[in-house]
């Protein structure tokens, strides 16, 4: 589901959940666990990425229409602490992005702070309202930090990027090759690593505060977007989606 290694100083963190690293309950509990671990452990800078040919395509959505509303209470806040541990995080974070990184997917990557992404790999956004589902409120803070200048259209739009268009608005920081991706990673944390940790996490404390009280200030908003999620009409907008785009093989 999770592996987790090393190169030096630097723990790099690889999604191995399913042909498209999915984000389900398990998944994000797990990442949760292993990022408050990292939190406390002697590594200086965390690497994010996936495998295969995905980093991450976002929620499971057919979890979410098997399982219905019992399901997405579960797992919209476990989601959301994922999250916000990875973006509260104050050692230095790269996104690796291997491949597709799409809705919860893009989220992950936002969180970071430094963000390579493979050239020709695949597409990056946040399609949720093509699906159909309001944003909870860590997801759309993140992006709002990552992306602000574009980020209307982004929601708006649904629209996905390649990795080139990514960088050009700001959601990538550098496109590199594929079979380069990790060591540019590891290079970039390396870079950050090397900065005095105590003025590094403090600094990164006084960018990403405000995106955390804004978080906990909308907290009450949640209650109202999970009864969205976990309502008749959304899943059935869920499904529908699923059915157009994400057809069984």
């Amino acid at each position: 589901m999770i592996e987790l290694t090393s190169r030096g100083d630097i723990a790099l963190l690889r999604l191995q959940h399913g042909k498209a690293n999915t984000l389900d309950l398990e998944l994000c509990q797990a990442l949760t666990k292993e990022l408050e671990a990292f939190r406390q452990s002697a590594s200086k800078a965390l690497v994010v990425t996936g495998s295969g040919r995905i980093f991450s395509a976002g929620v499971d959505l057919r979890r979410v229409v098997d399982e219905g509303a019992p399901y997405v209470r579960t797992f919209l806040p476990a989601m959301s602490a994922s999250f916000e541990t990875l973006f509260s995080l104050l050692k230095p974070v790269v996104a690796a992005v291997n491949g597709h990184a799409i809705a919860g997917g893009c989220i992950l990557a936002a969180a970071a702070d430094h963000r390579l992404m493979a050239r020709a790999s695949g597409r990056i956004g946040i399609p949720e309202l093509l699906v159909g589902v309001p944003f909870p409120v860590v997801p759309l803070e993140i992006m709002r930090f990552a992306a602000a200048r574009h980020l209307s259209s982004l929601v708006y739009t649904g629209a996905t990027h390649t990795a080139d268009e990514a960088q050009r608005d700001g959601l990538i920081d550098a496109v590199v090759d594929g079979e380069r991706l990790v060591d540019e990673a590891i290079a970039a944390a390396e870079t950050l690593a090397a900065i005095p940790p105590m003025a590094f996490a403090l600094t990164k404390r006084q960018l990403r505060e405000p995106v955390i009280e804004r978080i906990h200030v909308g907290s009450a908003i949640d209650a109202l977007v999970q009864n969205a999620w976990a309502s008749d009409d959304t899943l059935a907008a869920i499904r529908g989606y699923v059915e157009r785009t994400l057809k069984r093989t």
